[in-house]
């Protein structure tokens, strides 16, 4: 068998997370254009995700965030985002790696992308739960969005 030395799988996954950032960025830019709005979950226990410790103990694993009507300071930095969202009526800061999104979806133009989280990577749990919503927003429709998953990509 063939060794794999340029680790494709990889390549792609870093490639498919560029587009995530590069919407957002543009979002932080531009503002959110026409219907489009994000659903981004992510784990929670990945290093160098910062959220309050009551979110935290709410989602211990994942949570989900809405990027639609109410959000505030949407930086992005090289390996992760910044994003002020209203909890409980209270603005809180939210820091998140790119590593560590497990999914992103513009239901408006039924288009999303799914990550794994290698659990090496994780701070406590090996397995993926799942999905909750977080704030006020609703879970997003299953049927909403073509979710690829990199398994498409994958050699078996």
């Amino acid at each position: 068998m063939v060794q794999d030395l340029f680790d494709y799988p990889q390549m792609v996954e870093t490639a498919l997370r560029g587009v995530v950032r590069e919407a957002l960025a543009r979002t932080a830019r531009e503002g959110l254009r026409g219907a489009h709005h994000f659903y981004v979950s992510f784990r929670t226990d990945f290093p160098g995700v910062v959220i309050p410790d009551y979110l935290l103990d709410k989602y211990p694993e994942e949570m989900t965030i809405v990027l639609q009507h109410q959000f505030w300071g949407l930086e992005i930095g090289d390996q992760e985002f910044f994003v002020t969202l209203t909890f409980q009526n209270r603005p809180e800061q939210l820091t998140i790696p790119f590593a560590a999104v497990t999914s992103f979806a513009d239901p408006s133009v039924k288009f999303g992308l799914q990550f794994e989280v290698p659990a090496a990577k994780l701070q406590g749990a090996a397995t993926l739960p799942a999905k909750v919503a977080a704030g006020e927003a609703p879970e997003p429709p299953r049927q909403a969005a073509e979710i690829v998953t990199l398994d498409k990509f994958r050699k078996r």
